[in-house]
C-alpha cells in the first residue's frame, strides 16, 4: 500500500495500569480480528472502484490544480496508479489509466526531464494494448496516439506524427462517437492544418454527451473543444477569404 497509516499509537508509551490477563487474550483477539478485517477490506476494491478513484483524482489534479502543487499532487497519483496496476496487473484498462496519469505529468512538468515519464507512459499503453485492445473503448490507441504527436522525434525521443496518426484512428475506430477520441484527433489535424477535417472531428466530440463517471473532466475538455473550434473557425475564414 502506498499510504500507510502511520501506527503511532502502536509504539506510544504504555499505561502505567495493566490489564488482567482474561481481558488482555480478549482484547488481542479483537485486535486481531479487526486487523484482518481491515486488511480483507482494503484488497477488496474492485477493478472499477481502482480505475474510478484514478479517474477522479486526475481530473482534479490535471485540471484545476497548478505549479508545485500539481507537480506534487502528480507524483503521488503516479503512485496510486502504481498500485492499480500491482493488484491488477493483467487488466488492460489498469494500464491504460496509468498511462494517461504519467503522460500528463510529462506534459505538466515539461522540459528533458519529463521524457522519462513519456517513455513510461508509453510502455504502459503498449501493455494495455497487447492486454486488450478494446478496454475503454480504445482508449489507449487515442492516449498512445497524443503520446507520440506531442513528444519531441529522434533522436530527442520517439515522437512521430506519422504512427500518431494511425494510432488516432484506431482509437475512433473502436468508439467512433466518443467526446475524447473526436477530441484528439481534430487536434491532431488542427496541428497538421487540416482545418475542414478537423471541424468535422470537434463537432462530434463536441455534441458528445458529458460522460457520468467522468463528468469534472468531460467539462473542462468541453471548454477546450469550444476554443479549439472557434481556432478553427478562424483559420477557415481567413482561408476562404483568400479565394
Amino acid at each position: 500500500m502506498i499510504n500507510v497509516i502511520k501506527r503511532s499509537l502502536i509504539t506510544s508509551k504504555k499505561k502505567s495500569f495493566s490489564v488482567p490477563g482474561k481481558l488482555q487474550k480478549l482484547l488481542s483477539l479483537c485486535s486481531l480480528v479487526l486487523m484482518f478485517t481491515l486488511s480483507s477490506q482494503s484488497n477488496a476494491a474492485t477493478l472499477e472502484e481502482g480505475i474510478q478513484q484514478l479517474m477522479d483524482t486526475w481530473a482534479h489534479v490535471n485540471f484545476e490544480l497548478k505549479s508545485d502543487e500539481q507537480e506534487a499532487a502528480f507524483v503521488k497519483l503516479i503512485e496510486q496508479a502504481d498500485a492499480v496496476t500491482t493488484q491488477f496487473p493483467q487488466q488492460a484498462g489498469a494500464w491504460t489509466w496509468s498511462g494517461i496519469i504519467k503522460s500528463s505529468y510529462a506534459g505538466a512538468s515539461g522540459g528533458l526531464g519529463a521524457l522519462s515519464f513519456a517513455k513510461a507512459a508509453k510502455k504502459d499503453f503498449e501493455k494495455s494494448i497487447k492486454l486488450d485492445p478494446n478496454a475503454l473503448a480504445g482508449s489507449a490507441y487515442t492516449s498512445l496516439g497524443v503520446l507520440y504527436h506531442k513528444v519531441p522525434g529522434w533522436p530527442i525521443a520517439f515522437g512521430d506524427d506519422d504512427d500518431a496518426e494511425k494510432l488516432l484512428k484506431q482509437g475512433l475506430e473502436n468508439n467512433a462517437d466518443g467526446k475524447i477520441a473526436n477530441f484528439f484527433y481534430g487536434e491532431f489535424l488542427y496541428d497538421d492544418r487540416k482545418y475542414e477535417q478537423a471541424k468535422k472531428h470537434l463537432l462530434v466530440a463536441k455534441k458528445a454527451p458529458l460522460r457520468a463517471n467522468s463528468l469534472v473532466a468531460d467539462q473542462y475538455r468541453q471548454v477546450e473543444i469550444e476554443a479549439l473550434l472557434a481556432k478553427v473557425e478562424k483559420k477557415l475564414a481567413k482561408k476562404s477569404k483568400r479565394k
